[in-house]
C-alpha cells in the first residue's frame, strides 16, 4: 500500500516488543467490560465487514483494545499516532500483528515522519476516520481531497480536535460528517474530568518523585479537564489557583472554593503549573519572569503550544535534562524552571506516562465504538459537519457500565413518565 515502513519493520527486535505489548493489552482488556460486551456483539454481527478504518490516536494499551475490537468486528484498520511522544512501540508492534490491523505508529518521531505515517494510513483510502486532535481530518482536506467522496464519516476524541472541526465547519471547509465524541456526557464527565485529573497529577508525581500535597497548583483553564485537575489536586491537599478567560467559568471556580487570579499573579506563587485550555500561550515570557525557583511546568492540553517554550528558551542561559522527562531551564538570576514531557501531554508523553486510567478509557472508547458503528449503519443520514453522538448510544454505554459495576438504578413508572411528558398538570 505504501513505502513507509510499519512499526514491525522499524524495530530491531519486533518479537520481544510484540510480546510485551500483548501483555499490556491483556491487562487493559481485563478492566474494560464495556468493550468486552461490545466485542460479543461485533464478533457476532460483523458491523464493519468490508469497511476500512483510518485512525490517528495515542497508541497505547487501551487504544489497542479499541482497535482490536474494530478489527474483530470486520474492519481493516490502519493506525498511526496523534502525538510524536505518546506511542508505545511495544503496543504498536502488538497491534501490527493483529489480523486486519496495520500500525505505523512509532515513538519519538520528527514532524516529517509523523506526517509520513499519516499519509501511509490515508493510502488505505479509509471509509471511516477515527481521530484524536483532528490531524487526520485536516490532512485529508488539505492534501487528499479526492478521498472525501468515499468517506462515510468520522469520530473525534478530544476537545482540541472538536474545536478545530467546528472552525472548519464555520469556514465551510468540513466536507463529511464527524461525531464529536469528546462532547458526549460519557466522555466529558468521566474522561475529561476524572481521567485528565488523575493521570496528569499522577504522572507529574511519578516523573518528578515530588509530592503534590502542600504545594500550590496553578490550573490554566477551568473547562472539564481543568475542573478535574483542580478537584484532584485539592483532594491531594494542594492549594489550588485557577486562571481563566471566561467570566462564567471563573465564577464557577470561585464558587468551588478555588482562588481565581490572572496568570501574571498566579505565576508568583505557584509551585506546579498545569495547562488545560487547548489554546496557545497560556504561560508566557512575563509569567516565567515572575516564577519561583524550582517550579514544575506541565501541559495537559492536546498540543505543545500552551507553555511558550520558545520564549522560555530565549530567557534561559542553560537547558539540561535533570531526570528522564524533566528539562531544567536555568534563568540568568539562577532560578530553575522545570518543564515536563517537553511541554506535550504530561499524561501521555512522559517516560513513565500510561495515559488515563483503564476504566475511564473503557467508557470513552465504548462511545467511539458505537459512534463508528452508527456511521457505518446510518452515515448517509448525516450531512457534512460536526454532529453530536445520538444520546441513546451514549446511554447504551452507560447502561453497560452500570451492569459491569453491579449497580442497579430506579426506572420511571408509567405515571411518572406521563407526568413528566405532560404540560397540563397544575399545582
Amino acid at each position: 500500500m505504501t513505502a513507509y515502513p510499519t512499526i514491525t519493520e522499524q524495530l530491531a527486535d519486533a518479537d520481544a516488543a510484540r510480546e510485551e505489548g500483548q501483555r499490556k493489552m491483556e491487562w487493559a482488556r481485563q478492566h474494560m467490560p464495556i468493550l468486552a460486551e461490545l466485542r460479543e456483539e461485533f464478533v457476532a454481527n460483523q458491523p464493519f465487514a468490508g469497511v476500512t478504518v483510518g485512525m490517528a490516536m495515542h497508541v497505547e494499551a487501551k487504544t489497542a483494545v479499541l482497535v482490536e475490537l474494530l478489527a474483530e468486528g470486520g474492519a481493516d484498520v490502519a493506525i498511526t499516532g496523534c502525538n510524536p511522544l505518546s506511542t508505545q512501540d511495544d503496543v504498536s508492534a502488538a497491534l501490527d500483528a493483529v489480523d486486519g490491523v496495520t500500525s505505523y505508529a512509532k515513538h519519538d518521531v520528527d514532524d516529517e515522519a509523523y506526517y509520513d505515517a499519516i499519509d501511509a494510513v490515508l493510502a488505505y483510502e479509509p471509509d471511516v476516520t477515527v481521530d484524536d486532535g483532528n490531524d487526520l481530518v485536516t490532512r485529508i482536506h488539505n492534501e487528499y481531497p479526492d478521498l472525501i467522496e468515499g468517506i462515510m464519516g468520522g469520530c473525534e476524541e478530544t476537545t482540541t480536535g472538536v474545536h478545530r472541526l467546528r472552525a472548519m465547519e464555520e469556514d465551510g471547509e468540513l466536507r463529511y460528517p464527524v461525531f464529536a465524541v469528546n462532547d458526549t456526557p460519557m466522555k466529558t464527565l468521566f474522561d475529561n474530568v476524572h481521567g485528565t485529573g488523575e493521570s496528569a497529577l499522577t504522572n507529574i508525581a511519578m516523573t518528578t518523585n515530588l509530592s503534590i500535597s502542600g504545594k500550590t497548583v496553578v490550573v490554566g483553564g477551568f473547562g472539564y479537564c481543568g475542573r478535574g485537575v483542580a478537584k484532584k489536586a485539592a483532594g491531594m491537599n494542594a492549594d489550588v489557583v485557577v486562571t481563566e478567560v471566561d467570566e462564567r467559568r471563573a465564577l464557577e471556580a470561585h464558587m468551588e472554593g478555588y482562588d481565581v487570579k490572572p496568570m501574571r499573579e498566579a505565576a508568583k506563587e505557584g509551585d506546579i503549573f498545569v495547562t488545560t485550555t487547548g489554546n496557545r500561550d497560556v504561560v508566557t515570557r512575563e509569567d516565567f519572569q515572575n516564577m519561583q525557583d524550582g517550579v514544575l511546568l506541565a501541559n495537559a492540553g492536546h498540543f505543545d503550544v500552551e507553555i511558550n517554550l520558545d520564549q522560555l528558551s530565549d530567557l534561559a542561559v542553560d537547558v539540561s535534562e535533570v531526570r528522564p522527562g524533566v528539562e531544567e531551564y536555568e534563568m540568568e538570576d539562577g532560578r530553575r524552571l522545570n518543564v515536563l514531557a517537553e511541554g506535550r501531554l504530561v499524561n501521555l508523553a512522559g517516560p513513565l506516562s500510561m495515559g488515563h486510567p483503564v476504566e475511564v478509557m473503557d467508557q470513552s472508547f465504548g462511545v467511539q465504538a458505537v459512534a463508528a458503528r452508527e456511521i457505518v449503519q446510518n452515515g448517509a443520514e448525516y450531512e457534512a459537519g460536526v454532529h453530536d453522538v445520538p444520546d441513546e448510544l451514549d446511554r447504551e454505554v452507560a447502561r453497560t457500565k452500570l451492569v459491569a459495576e453491579g449497580i442497579e438504578i430506579d426506572g420511571l413508572s408509567a405515571e411518572q413518565r406521563e407526568y413528566m411528558d405532560s404540560w397540563d398538570h397544575g399545582t
